[in-house]
């Protein structure tokens, strides 16, 4: 009994701290911490009889203690707070040591030690140093945490179909891999989960995603890596365009800074190195020349399309990655250059 009422209290502690209503949103909110709990053992975790046990005010301080931070599957969050850019993650506590990610703005790490004013974080795929000054911690980051959080379906599938309406006769958009993130517009009752596919709202089947409340994590150098052989210039612009990750999305827009469509940044990015490009992605298709995956560079354009018809680009990064002007919700970002089908490959730089 102590066990279930003790498991109460964690719960109870965590919605109280955070002033949220005890209901599904908490639960979603709590992600994998929560729902790692047995439904049944949540319905006996002796609620009842909370204020009637004989727990003493110091373990429930404890408990309360250690459910703070229990969000998002953090014990101790720390949300990255720079006023641009990314924070450098380094292999060792000083300023010249090696680079081996970068933590976005308003990105979340789980802070495993602190000390001489460096923390030394996990997040995503990468662990190291960075600067404590530019961390948000404790209550703070849970704030931040609560209003950056989005929700996200994760494909649980190869070949996730992609609809234009919620309906198995609808046509199929696309296909995603198992893995990918795709971000929640409406999940509806029907069955079918409304999300973002780049800049336009489409369907998928909620029986074949898993849908998670999240924050964004760390970028790896890998992720960040361009190929041998590649031009100087293709490097310059792929490192110019990674300058802006993170920034609004606006349809129509071509700055960089204040908000992009997906041909507004390519065209902008481009147009730094004094190339012209139309503003529009199925224009932008039919300049340079044509090339297929195996001979893709930094540099390269990939083009998507919604039923046979381009209505979309990126900028081909290397490594497998691209950053584009994706949607309303997420902005500029890097994904990879398959997260949906790919129509068409052009290079423009010779």
């Amino acid at each position: 009994m102590k066990k279930q009422i003790k498991y109460g209290v964690c719960v109870l502690a965590s919605l109280l701290l955070l002033g949220e209503p005890i209901g599904v949103q908490a639960s979603e909110q709590n992600g994998r911490n929560v729902a790692a709990l047995d439904t049944e053992e949540l319905l006996t975790a002796g609620i009842g009889d909370l204020f009637i046990s004989e727990l003493s005010k110091i373990e429930y301080v404890e408990i309360a203690r250690e459910a703070e931070g229990a969000l998002w599957g953090y014990t101790n969050l720390g949300i990255c707070n720079v006023e641009e850019n990314n924070l450098n993650i380094r292999q060792e506590p000083d300023e010249s040591g090696k680079m081996v990610g970068k933590l976005p703005k308003n990105a979340a790490c789980e802070i495993v030690s602190s000390e001489n004013g460096w923390a030394y974080i996990t997040s995503g795929k990468v662990e190291g140093y960075v600067k404590e000054e530019y961390l948000l911690t404790g209550y703070e980051a849970k704030k931040r945490g609560g209003e950056l959080a989005s929700a996200i379906a994760v494909a649980t599938t190869d070949g996730l179909n992609i609809r234009e309406y919620p309906n198995l006769d609808a046509e199929v958009v696309t296909q995603v891999a198992s893995g990918e993130f795709l971000d929640i517009v409406e999940i509806q009752d029907d069955g079918w989960i409304k999300v973002y596919l780049d800049d336009e709202e489409v369907f998928v089947s909620a029986d074949y995603v898993e849908v998670k409340s999240d924050l964004e994590t760390a970028i790896t150098m890998t992720e960040l890596m361009y190929g041998q052989g590649v031009s100087d210039v293709r490097v310059d612009i792929c490192q110019y365009a990674k300058q802006f990750l993170g920034n609004p999305y606006v349809w129509g827009g071509t700055s960089l800074t204040n908000g992009a469509d997906c041909s507004g940044f390519v065209l902008s990015v481009f147009a730094k190195y004094g190339v012209s490009l139309p503003h529009s992605s199925r224009a932008q298709a039919n300049m340079g020349t044509g090339i297929n995956a195996s001979e893709l560079q930094p540099g390269d354009l990939v083009f998507y399309a919604k039923g046979g018809t381009i209505n979309h680009v990126a900028l081909y990064i290397g490594g497998g990655q691209v950053i584009h002007a994706s949607s309303p919700k997420t902005g500029i970002k890097i994904s990879s250059y398959n997260y949906r089908t790919p129509h068409k490959m052009v290079r423009i730089l010779q």
